[in-house]
C-alpha cells in the first residue's frame, strides 16, 4: 500500500511504503531512488504491516520492489503502475506527480 502527501512549499512528496503478508518476517524497500540498496522497513504492530516513510522529488516516477525475508522480491499490490525489468519480471512504479 502506498500513501502520498504533497507539500505546497517544497518540491518533494512524502511517501509511506507499506507491505503486509502473513508469511513475512522481514521486509526491505529497494528502488531507483536508493540505488536498489534494500532499506529495512519497520514493523508496525498496530497495523500489522511493515512501513518506511521517505521523501521523493515531486513530478517524477520511481521503480521499486520489496525484499521479503531476505529472499523474495515482491511488487506493491497498490502501485501506480508496473514496468518490465531486466530480470524478466516487473517492478512497481510510484508517481509523485500531483493529480
Amino acid at each position: 500500500m502506498l500513501s502520498k502527501k504533497f507539500f505546497k512549499t517544497k518540491p518533494e512528496t512524502e511517501v509511506v511504503f507499506e507491505f503486509s503478508r502473513d508469511d513475512v518476517n522481514s521486509a526491505k524497500l529497494a528502488g531507483d531512488f536508493n540505488d536498489w540498496t534494500p532499506e529495512v522497513m519497520k514493523f508496525d504492530k498496530k497495523s500489522g504491516s511493515y512501513k518506511l516513510k521517505m521523501r521523493l522529488p515531486t513530478d517524477a516516477e520511481f521503480q521499486f520492489k520489496y525484499l521479503l525475508n531476505d529472499a523474495e522480491w515482491e511488487n506493491d499490490y497498490a502501485a501506480d503502475a508496473y514496468i518490465p525489468n531486466d530480470q524478466g519480471t516487473e517492478n512497481s512504479v510510484i508517481s509523485t506527480k500531483a493529480a
